[in-house]
């Protein structure tokens, strides 16, 4: 409230400087409205610069608001009237802390001046500091770091072994042995060197055999490592995979044959539920193909979702129901979940459905 009576108090004077002398308005005038900083370094800290101005007008000066484009750049500026003929001056700040790269910001002057609004500039690059030990391994297994605990396969092909390693650095005056509590059976996985030196570095290798993992579309497992004799639960490896069928050795003839996988529909709504009921859809899955469709796999989103096919093989022109059960027990609100069929169709096997829902909490007593 205090600094809203002060601003009023200012441009009250500026109305009765200007009523005395007539029709008389100020002009703000800058020495220069860019400044290039150049190239320096992020550990230079805070970067400075002056942007000063004249009053070249007839009548007091107010500057009403001077706003920055970011929040890494902040402007100091006169803040009393500048009597004409007087000068003032804007102190604008850059912290290039966490922002290495090239720069480009504005501060929007407005003033009661003739020309109300003056955009200043500045601009530069940032050399980049060298990062902390910590800050290029952020995460911890115990008394390692590591860029990241968790190791992405992303798409492998059904049959496919892919090796990843994943660096470990012991940051400890100590060595770290590094043992498996447990490794799921389609990972082979080792570290070299078994024993990481203090101060030192080693690799973290894990082999997917695809095949070994039984199974199709996405999945993720956990590897446990004893570091030191540990077992520590905490101390483990986030390991996931799409794992795809091999359709490309498959002649023009056999795609020809292929299985087609057809759903009735693919997304369904139960409108509004009670929270806590169950409600069943079945949809329908027809083989529009020639040969036999396999379902590979079904999985839901939710646990609070369970789906049932009724036959994982699907002959030519045979239709199949596949019902999902709803559960809405500790649901509320609009309820969104997924269902991911996977087949042997080599145009489209992987479907998604759909199923919908309000929740409704029932009014207590």
């Amino acid at each position: 409230m205090k600094s809203i009576l002060q601003l009023l108090a200012v441009f009250a004077l500026v109305i009765a400087v200007n009523t005395a002398m007539g029709q008389g308005q100020a002009k703000i005038v800058f020495d220069k409205e860019a400044y290039d900083f150049g190239s320096f370094k992020e550990s230079d800290g805070v970067q400075k610069t002056t942007f000063k101005f004249t009053n070249k007008g007839d009548a007091p000066l107010v500057l009403s608001n001077v706003r920055a484009s970011c929040g890494c750049t902040t402007p100091k500026w006169t803040r009393e009237p500048v009597a004409p003929g007087g000068s003032g001056s804007i102190d604008v700040s850059y912290d290039p802390k966490n922002r290495p790269g090239s720069f480009n910001k504005s501060v929007t002057v407005s003033s009661n001046a003739e020309n109300r609004t003056v955009i200043l500039r500045i601009n530069g690059k940032v050399e980049p500091r060298e990062k902390t030990l910590a800050e290029q391994y952020p995460r911890k297994i115990g008394d390692l770091r590591v860029k990241s605990n968790y190791l992405s396969y992303a798409k492998i092909t059904k049959g496919e072994k892919v090796t990843k390693e994943l660096e470990l650095v012991n940051d400890t005056d100590k060595p770290v042995e590094v043992g498996f509590r447990t490794v799921p059976k389609h990972l082979e996985a080792k570290v070299e060197p078994a024993t990481i030196p203090a101060n030192g570095r080693g690799n973290l290798i894990v082999t997917y055999d695809s095949d070994a993992a039984d199974t199709y579309g996405f999945a993720s497992h956990r590897i446990y490592l004893s570091l030191n004799g540990s077992n520590d639960y905490k101390n483990s490896v986030g390991v996931s995979a799409t794992i795809e069928e091999d359709f490309s050795h498959l002649s023009a003839e056999e795609l020809a044959k292929a299985p087609v996988a057809d759903f009735n529909e693919t997304s369904y709504d139960f409108g509004e539920m009670n929270q806590g009921d169950k409600k069943e859809h079945t949809f329908t899955l027809t083989n529009n193909g020639k040969t036999d469709l396999i379902i590979r796999r079904v999985r839901s989103s939710c646990g609070c979702t369970a789906v049932a096919p009724s036959k994982s093989v699907i002959a030519a022109g045979e239709t199949a129901p596949i019902k999902v059960t709803f559960d809405s027990r500790g649901k509320r609100g609009r309820q969104s979940k997924s269902i991911t069929v996977i087949t042997n169709d080599p145009k489209t096997p992987t479907s998604t459905l759909r199923i919908s829902s309000q929740i409704v909490v029932p009014n207590a007593g």
